[in-house]
């Protein structure tokens, strides 16, 4: 069940695909000048002759410039002193776990030799 199955390959047909299809005039096969591609060719689409449709551009002025700046500048601000505090307490939460363990080893350690 937890074991991966590895999918197993048959064995080669010995047929092989050509990377460029013929087209049916350009290569013959035998003496019957029945064409080598059995595969039936589709003319390409048509073109169509619209315009293409052109977005309209986000023009920024200096102060939208200044204000996306700003607002960059203030979120990474945020995030960090929020990752910092997060360290921060993360550290003390571990300084005063090792002090509780300090003082109940030395409690414990008291509590023996008497």
């Amino acid at each position: 069940m937890i074991r991966p199955k590895i999918p197993v390959n048959p064995l080669p047909t010995g047929l092989v695909a050509p990377l460029v299809h013929p087209t049916t005039g350009d290569i013959t096969h035998g003496s019957t000048n029945t064409p080598v591609c059995d595969c039936q060719h589709t003319a390409p689409a048509p073109t169509t002759d619209q315009p293409r449709v052109q977005l309209p551009a986000v023009h920024l002025t200096p102060a939208g410039l200044v204000a996306v700046v700003a607002g960059g500048a203030g979120l990474v601000l945020v995030v960090g002193a929020v990752l910092v505090s997060m360290l921060l307490a993360v550290a003390i939460t571990g300084a005063s776990v090792a002090v509780c363990a300090v003082v109940l080893r030395s409690l414990l350690n008291g509590h023996n030799h008497r």
